[in-house]
Order: structure tokens, then C-alpha cells, then sequence
């Protein structure tokens, strides 16, 4: 009779049970690059619970940093970094990351400036890391089809096919939506990765999976709406199609090499070899000899068309073999060092300080709104159902 591991049921406990998010050392970091008008709203929207908020504002032409500062006077766990230059949304969240490890949290979430993503989903996507279930936790946008159908449908089409392109180059087959910039992981898996070589502009969260695959870490879907409320994204259509192409084909052979050539030889490095030796011969010798007897105007023995055609059936049928041994190659032993470990936090939501009188009253009512948080969110038993 097998039993599971103290781990194994400890996590399953873990995943039965109410979540005490203010038990853990959770830190959000927000990039934000010209949210003047968002910022504010994105701070005071997030929970109580979160024990460090990181905001790099990315040498912004707005005031977008004074914001912060000013709401950073009424709650101390709000860290402000100011980027001297620009250095794009994955740059800022390297260096959001390496703030977090600086302030030994246990988990990292990253959070947009924009309030696209709704921190009430926060909670879903700690679970599992917290469980020791998954050392990354990504949102998924197409679970939900009522929600799916608030996405803008140009929007929706690109998503598709990016997330699509994206599962190839990055290997996580069982992630529907790779592109999902929603995503936390766990503490000891960031700083196993290289942040000095992770991409600094949009293709952030792709280099990302691109590196957690070769490392052998368990992503999580947790699906999730996205939320649509008239924000403008500064991703362009045409920077997509011309950036991204040649930076997923470059991730793609990456990983092959790497994967199948580098850290591991399987069948499916065997399989890969004959089918672009099948391939390549069926190709070369069948376009030769088509050439040939086209110069010559004579039609092509039965020998020269059967055997090219063989090759290059028999090389896709073995590509086809590669192919199915890489998709279930994807990581499903975690990382992680099991379940997280509760601890007394170091700050006490209660005992964030209210604004001075003479604050400004712009930011007033974030003590108003802080006081009409309900007592559930307050208490110590914040809750969220299994």
C-alpha cells in the first residue's frame, strides 16, 4: 500500500483549507510607464496582504512617479524606483525582481500599472505556488468565453496565434496563454534564473518561459478574465509582426539544441536527426532531378519521383514522432521546495499609518478607502474557498 509523502499531504491540506495570504512574504512589482492616470487607482485596489509593493516607473513622461511617492508617504510597504532611462517593461521587471529578492520575499507577483489585472484574482493564482504544487503561476484568458468575449476581437485573433507560436518556441504545450503578462512564481526558482539575459521589452514574459523550460519548472494555468476598460495598450500590431517572428524562431532552435543536444540526448534528438536527414535528401534530390528533366523537357522516370517522395513522406512521419515526444516533455515535477512555510509577518496592515492632515488632498481618500476595507479583508481571516 503506498502513502503519500508528509509533503504530499501536507499540500493537499494546504489546498482543502481557507488561505491566510498574510501568513506569507508576498511582494507585487508593478512596471509602469506613463499611468498617471492609472497608478493610483492599481495601488489602492491591492489587497492588504501583500507585505511589499515594488512600482518602477520606467523614465515616464508623466508624473507618474510623483503619484507613487505621494501615495508611498500613506503606506510603507510601497517601494518607489525611479529608471534614470528607459529600458522597457521586461527591464523594469528585472528590476522589480531583484528589489523582491532583496527584500527576501517568498513569492513575486507581477501586476500592471494600467488595472488590467484584477488583484481579486490574485489569491488563485498564489495557491498553487504556495501548495508547492507549481514554481510559476501564469492567468489564462481563454477559459472563460463570456469573458473572452469582452476582449476586443482583433485582440483576440493575435492572442491566439501568438500564444500558439509561443507554445512551440517556449515547450509549455499545456499553457493556453503564454502571453499572459498576469504571473507570479516562487522565490527560489526567480533567482535561479539568469535575470541579466531575460528579454527587456515586451517579448519579457516569452524569454521568461523560455528560461523556466530549461530550468525544469512547473508552470500553472489559473484562469482568469482579463479586464477591458477602455485602456490603450502601447503594443502596436506592426512592432508584434516584426518583432516577435525572428524572436521566436531564435527561442525555438534554442531550446531544441539545448534541450536535445546540450543538457539531454533522447529519442527524440534521434528523432530529429532522421527527419532532417529524410527531409533534406527527399527535398534535394526530388528539386535536383525536377530541375533536371525540366531543362531537358523530358517527363521524370517513375524512380526519381517514388524515391524523393518516400524520403520526405518518411522524414515527416518521424518529425511527427519528434513532435509527440516533446510534448510530453513538459515539466511536471516542481522546482520548489514544497508547501511555503507561514510565518508572523513583519508589517501589520493595521498598522499602516493614516495621511496627515495637511496631506495632499488628492490622495486623501486612500485612508477613507482603507477604512471601508470589509473586516474579512482586515481580519486575520481572510479567506478564500477551495
Amino acid at each position: 500500500m503506498a502513502f503519500d509523502s508528509p509533503s504530499n499531504l501536507y499540500s493537499q491540506a494546504l489546498a482543502r483549507s481557507p488561505l491566510s495570504l498574510r501568513d506569507y512574504r508576498i511582494a507585487a512589482v508593478i512596471p509602469a510607464y506613463n499611468e498617471e492616470a492609472n497608478i493610483a487607482r492599481v495601488l489602492r485596489s491591492l489587497p492588504t496582504w501583500l507585505r511589499h509593493i515594488i512600482v518602477v516607473e520606467d523614465c515616464g513622461r508623466d508624473k507618474t512617479g510623483d503619484v507613487v511617492e505621494e501615495l508611498a508617504k500613506l503606506d510603507p510597504r510601497i517601494v518607489l524606483i525611479r529608471h534614470e532611462r528607459n529600458q522597457g517593461v521586461g527591464g523594469a521587471m528585472v528590476t522589480g525582481f531583484r528589489k523582491a529578492l532583496e527584500l527576501e520575499a517568498q513569492i513575486v507577483v507581477k501586476l500592471d500599472g494600467d488595472g488590467q489585472m484584477n488583484p481579486d484574482h490574485l489569491a488563485a493564482l498564489l495557491r498553487p505556488l504556495i501548495a508547492g504544487e507549481a514554481d510559476y503561476a501564469k492567468g489564462n484568458r481563454f477559459h472563460d468565453f463570456r469573458a473572452l468575449s469582452q476582449m476586443p476581437p482583433l485582440r483576440r485573433a493575435g492572442n491566439m496565434a501568438l500564444s500558439f507560436l509561443t507554445k512551440a518556441a517556449v515547450g509549455y504545450w499545456n499553457c493556453f496563454d503564454p502571453c499572459n503578462g498576469f504571473v507570479a512564481i516562487r522565490a527560489e526558482i526567480l533567482a535561479a534564473l539568469p535575470l541579466d539575459k531575460i528579454h527587456r521589452s515586451y517579448f519579457f514574459e516569452t524569454s521568461m518561459l523560455s528560461r523556466l523550460y530549461l530550468l525544469g519548472a512547473v508552470v500553472k494555468d489559473v484562469p482568469m478574465p482579463a479586464r477591458y476598460a477602455g485602456e490603450r495598450s502601447s503594443l502596436s500590431i506592426s512592432r508584434v509582426l516584426l518583432e516577435f517572428p525572428p524572436k521566436l524562431a531564435y527561442s525555438f532552435a534554442r531550446r531544441m539544441v539545448l534541450k536535445n543536444y546540450i543538457y539531454d540526448f533522447s529519442m527524440e534528438s534521434l528523432y530529429l536527426v532522421a527527419a532532417f536527414l529524410f527531409l533534406a535528401v527527399g527535398i534535394g534530390y526530388g528539386g535536383w532531378n525536377w530541375l533536371a528533366y525540366a531543362r531537358l523537357g523530358d517527363a521524370a522516370p517513375t524512380g526519381t519521383v517514388v524515391i524523393p517522395a518516400m524520403l520526405i513522406i518518411l522524414g515527416f512521419q518521424i518529425l511527427l514522432s519528434a513532435i509527440g515526444e516533446d510534448l510530453r516533455s513538459v515539466p511536471r515535477e516542481p522546482l520548489c521546495e514544497g508547501p511555503l512555510v507561514a510565518e508572523t509577518p513583519a508589517i501589520s496592515p493595521a498598522s499602516i499609518p493614516l495621511p496627515r492632515s495637511d496631506a495632499a488632498p488628492a490622495y486623501a481618500d486612500v485612508a477613507k478607502q482603507r477604512s471601508e476595507v470589509p473586516a474579512s479583508v482586515h481580519g486575520s481571516q481572510f479567506k478564500v474557498q477551495g
